[in-house]
Formats: structure tokens, C-alpha cells, sequence
């Protein structure tokens, strides 16, 4: 038996310096997974490479929603605050399509309408939907980050029949969650769930059948100002043998099937 975290960022710059300690502490908690997501091409190399190294690690090649439109925000003045180079839409989406084969997943993908104006939103979901279809096409998970557009992202799964399909730290309402679950995709849990109404409220109403956990470290920490880990996916499979009312073995057990179920491997 094995824990997973099927949404990390492992190459982010504050897990950097600490990287073996974290993977370390990951084996001692049990994990034997850790999908590490990719934001954008640079990003999506440095996963690459870091899974080359490291047997517990499985890449996800993603192209992050603001990520899509970033240079089209630029020019027109938009703030968002993060360094480092912008990857054209072009660059993004030819970068997964010559190296989805070497993906675990294609991941994170989606529709971003906190940091991106409306008037970018059609520019993101074409994006979208070519990534989703390249996903498809070389029969691999995809890794859903949305956020303010979720139930524009359900509808677009929906056009083009997308099935595997794990939506991360999902932040709207509990009510759409279930209707997703019910549609047969995925949702993963952070660590923060304990702390969190909506996440704890998702793992007793949703179809265990439909329940993963994440991290997406380093935030979403258990404890404020705590930087989450994979390990601590360990705590999350406690909590939801609390809430479910059985053993944590057996909600292991449960995990690890519905991991199975969606990337067609045990974890």
C-alpha cells in the first residue's frame, strides 16, 4: 500500500533548498507518489528533469491558466505578480504536444477568472481546449486548476467529452462538486481540510469513489503559515477515515483504488 499526492509543486523556489529533506519525509509518511505539476514550459522542464532523478516523483506537463494569456496582459498593462519569463500561448501548447508522452498527466489546466479579465477569457479557453484535446489524444489524466470559472470548465469538459479528468483544490460550491463527482470526475483534497468547512464538508458528501489527495505544496499548509508538504497527505488519509467512520487502512485502500482508476496505475 502506498500514499500519493496527486498535486504538488515540487520545483517551486520554496521547496527548492529543502528538496531532499521533503522527499525524505515523504518515504517516512508512506507516500510512494508524488505528481509534481508543471506551470509552463520552463517549469515543465525542470519537472522533467527532477522525475528523471527521482523514482517517487511523476511529472504532470501543465500550462497554468493565467500562464496562457500572460503576454497578452503584459502588453496591455495588466499586473500579476510573478517573475520570470512569459511563455506565448504557442510556446505552451507546443511544448506539451512534443512531450505529453513523457507526462504522468497533463497538468495543471484550466480557466483563471480571479487574476484574468473578462476580456481575455475566450483567448484562455481556446487554449484550453487544445490542451484538453492533446491530453485525449495521448490518453492522459488531466489535472484541472480553475478558479472563479468552474462551471464554464465543466461545461467545456463536458463538449469534448473528457473523462479522466481530477479537479485540484476545487473552490466553489459543494453543490458542483457533487455534480462533478456524480459526472465521474475526480477532486482532490488538500491538507488543509481540517481547517477548512468546504473541503470538510466535501469529504462526507462526496462519492469516496471520487475522493484524492493533494497538497499543493507549499501552500494550503495544515496549520496557517505553514508550508504543506507530500507528506502530510498522510494526516489528510486520517481525517477522512474520521469522517467516513472507518479504519485509515481501509480509506487508504479506497484512495488508492480511485488513484488507479484515473491514471490506470497503483500509486
Amino acid at each position: 500500500m502506498g500514499l500519493f499526492d496527486v498535486h504538488a509543486h515540487l520545483t517551486h523556489p520554496r521547496m527548492a533548498e529543502q528538496l531532499p529533506a521533503v522527499l525524505e519525509r515523504a518515504r517516512a509518511a508512506g507516500l510512494t507518489s508524488i505528481v509534481s505539476n508543471g506551470l509552463n514550459p520552463t517549469d515543465n522542464a525542470a519537472v522533467l528533469e527532477l522525475a528523471e532523478r527521482e523514482p517517487l516523483v511523476r511529472p504532470a506537463l501543465g500550462f497554468y491558466p493565467v500562464d496562457t494569456v500572460l503576454v497578452a496582459m503584459r502588453d496591455e498593462g495588466v499586473e500579476y505578480p510573478r517573475d520570470g519569463r512569459d511563455h506565448s500561448p504557442e510556446e505552451g501548447i507546443e511544448y506539451l504536444r512534443e512531450n505529453v508522452q513523457q507526462a504522468f498527466a497533463v497538468g495543471e489546466i484550466g480557466l483563471d477568472g480571479y487574476w484574468v479579465p473578462e476580456r481575455f477569457w475566450p483567448a484562455q479557453e481556446a487554449v484550453f481546449r487544445t490542451l484538453v484535446r492533446i491530453a485525449m489524444d495521448a490518453d492522459k489524466a488531466i489535472i484541472i486548476h480553475t478558479r472563479k470559472r468552474e462551471q464554464r470548465t465543466l461545461e467545456i469538459l463536458d463538449e469534448l467529452d473528457a473523462k479522466r479528468v481530477n479537479w485540484h483544490c476545487f473552490g466553489s460550491r459543494v453543490k458542483l462538486a457533487r455534480r462533478i463527482a456524480e459526472q465521474g470526475h475526480y477532486l482532490s483534497i488538500p491538507a488543509n481540510a481540517r481547517r477548512s468547512e468546504s473541503f470538510t464538508r466535501m469529504l462526507q458528501t462526496l462519492p469516496r469513489q471520487r475522493v484524492l489527495l493533494e497538497t499543493d505544496c507549499p501552500y494550503l499548509g495544515p496549520e496557517p503559515g505553514v508550508a504543506s508538504e507530500p507528506s502530510h497527505v498522510a494526516a489528510t488519509t486520517a481525517y477522512a477515515a474520521e469522517l467516513w467512520g472507518v479504519s485509515p487502512s481501509e480509506a487508504q485502500a479506497q484512495l488508492e483504488d480511485n488513484f488507479e482508476q484515473l491514471f490506470g496505475v497503483r500509486p
